[in-house]
């Protein structure tokens, strides 16, 4: 059994896996690593099970030193941690590989191995990242944008009447209040953004046809009236790590609830 982190800048993303896929999932506030609750959540997380192997990607470089110092303590593991240096799954064909956040190789890694090439991942994290994968399996780059969750607070933080808001589906495109007005323009809007940059791939790409897989917070909401995302998948990520810790030569044994 292996356990995954996917450090973003909002939440880590914890997986524990074994050679079939990601048995188990959890969340818990990046920030916590900067205090012992990250520590010991991970370690109830665990529970008593046998460990393997840790492997990471980050996107969070002062929270990185804390995990693997968590892994080594506490499990006598040294973490296998993805970058461009270690990615194996994908080629890469950019410009400076280095400043390509690691759950962006993951999600291309995924991308890959499950819905082939081309295709494009779109992930609803504390930003919106489009990462593409090209017709020969490349990983070539992608979009970002500024998150769901950041724009609205943006708009709350600087503006003197816009309040906090919860993100949901408002029926329709005309605001009845500040609240729907601001919940529109989020939900609405982005997918119109999410539409039209699928659009300009598709022509970049000179394609027709593309799996886009949607994952993140925000997936399944925005993925429901986007019937250009062909799949909601909100382990991509995860199983992107766990698909190249495989790569890597390291095995993940499979698990005695698999077997059966």
């Amino acid at each position: 059994m292996w356990l995954l982190l996917d450090i973003g800048n909002s939440n880590t993303h914890l997986g524990l896996a074994d050679a079939v896929g990601v048995v188990r999932q959890s969340n818990l506030p990046t920030n916590d690593w900067f205090t012992k609750q990250a520590a010991a959540q991970l370690a109830r997380f665990v529970g008593r099970r046998r460990l393997d192997g840790v492997a990471l990607c980050s996107v969070v470089p002062a929270v990185t030193p804390h995990v693997i110092k968590t892994a080594r303590c506490r499990w006598q593991l040294i973490p296998f941690e993805l970058s461009a240096k270690t990615v194996a799954t994908v080629s890469i064909d950019y410009p400076n590989p280095a400043t390509i956040g690691a759950d962006r190789l993951a999600n291309a890694a995924a991308l890959r191995h499950y819905h082939g090439a081309p295709a494009v991942a779109v992930d609803f994290g504390t930003a919106v990242t489009f990462d593409v994968v090209d017709r020969r399996g490349r990983y070539i780059g992608g979009v970002i944008a500024p998150g769901l969750s950041a724009m609205t607070s943006y708009l709350h933080e600087k503006t003197a009447l816009l309040p906090a808001i919860r993100i949901r589906e408002v029926d329709s495109v005309i605001g009845r209040s500040t609240i729907e007005a601001m919940q529109i323009g989020a939900v609405h809007g982005y997918r119109g953004l999410i539409r039209e940059l699928i659009l300009e791939i598709k022509k970049e790409l000179g394609v027709r046809r593309l799996p886009v897989v949607a994952t993140g917070g925000y997936a399944s909401l925005l993925a429901a009236k986007l019937p250009e995302i062909t799949a909601v998948e909100p382990l991509l990520t995860l199983e992107g790590l766990r698909l190249e810790v495989q790569a890597a030569g390291v095995p993940l044994k499979s698990s005695q609830r698999r077997k059966k």
